[in-house]
């Protein structure tokens, strides 16, 4: 590399010096330097605050040019540049530089986030939110021991004291993506499972789901609990409601224990099935159900309440039902929850 430094820098002293920047970061890479090293180093290289966060943990990092931890606010950063491991990016690395960034800054981000991946898989556990698919199985079977249990975890990276809650996912939404959106600066793990995605993560805002994703959650008490729970509440979920908490369904999950038959048999599901095969009516219904007010039915549906009311009342004169009633709504909304379940 020194022998190629010098053959070269004669072209252009940019070209020289982006030549000595990859000899400093491979000098430091040999020398297996830790990520607070990396970015003390970096800093003195570039002479302005150099930082490293990890999406994963939420770990900031960040350097002064004299070689002490930068305790200031974070100034803005003058450049970025993403850490990527297995296709995935695990963090960011930037430079704080008062006024124009200079033009080797690009070279020296470059180089950083490429040292910074290197560290993280060196000293792992790993920090990528996709994970092995058997040790997240092993975390929520029920057919695990607490000793593989917890082994398991550790492997992923939780820490003994964390709560772990368990999610459904059913999504053409890439699933280290939303681990990473519900749970953005706590440890999260994810792998796909037979038909459904798995998300293992210490904390879940179930406001943080993008569009079109339908998931289940499950409480925190044991994973392999949790995992039925988020099964479950996975069932329950619509296009209206995409995301169930498994601790928000009370005593309509006892609707998940009835066997299909059971179901299947019952006089108003079978109405409900009927009545499937028209898509308005089917909307029309589940506006109602959820709502429970004609007017309010009728502002989700956009139409005036009277075509709603007219709608509602062939809808219970086809279903057997006055959907007027109290019961008679308690009755639709089982009856429609009963059916959905068997079609989930």
């Amino acid at each position: 590399m020194e022998a190629l430094a010098v053959r070269l820098s004669h072209l252009d002293s940019q070209v020289e010096g982006a030549i000595r920047v990859v000899m400093f970061y491979d000098t430091l890479m040999r020398r297996r330097v830790d990520l607070p090293a990396l970015a003390r180093a970096s800093a003195g290289l570039a002479e302005c605050v150099a930082g490293i966060r990890l999406h994963g943990t939420g770990r900031v990092i960040r350097f002064s040019p004299d070689g002490r931890e930068a305790s200031a606010p974070t100034a803005p950063a003058s450049t970025t540049a993403p850490i990527t491991l297995d296709e995935e990016e695990i963090g960011t690395v930037w430079l704080e530089r008062p006024g124009t960034p200079s033009l080797l800054d690009e070279v020296v981000l470059d180089r950083l986030a490429i040292a910074a991946a290197a560290v993280v898989e060196r000293y792992g556990p790993a920090r990528t939110t996709m994970a092995d698919p058997a040790l997240v199985e092993l975390v929520i079977s029920s057919d695990s021991d607490e000793a593989a249990r917890a082994r398991a975890l550790r492997l992923l990276g939780f820490a003994a004291d964390l709560p772990v809650h368990v999610v459904a996912v059913r999504s053409q939404f890439p699933l280290d993506k939303v681990g990473g959106l519900i749970c953005p600066a706590r440890p999260v793990k994810a792998a796909p499972l037979a038909d459904v995605g798995v998300i293992l993560a210490t904390t879940v805002d179930p406001a943080r789901f993008p569009e079109g994703v339908g998931a289940g959650i499950g409480a925190a008490e044991s994973p392999d609990r949790s995992w039925r729970e988020a099964r479950t509440a996975l069932r329950f979920t619509t296009p209206r409601r995409p995301v169930v908490h498994h601790d928000d369904l009370g005593s309509l999950a006892l609707l998940a224990e009835i066997p299909q038959d059971a179901s299947r048999d019952n006089t108003d599901v079978a109405a409900i099935a009927r009545m499937a095969g028209t898509p308005e009516d089917l909307e029309t219904l589940d506006a109602y159900c959820e709502t429970g007010s004609l007017r309010r039915a009728a502002d989700l549906l956009h139409l005036h309440h009277s075509s709603v009311a007219r709608r509602l009342e062939q809808l219970g004169k086809t279903l057997g039902i006055d959907l007027t009633e109290p019961t008679g709504l308690i009755r639709a909304r089982l009856a429609l929850t009963a059916w959905r379940l068997l079609n989930a």
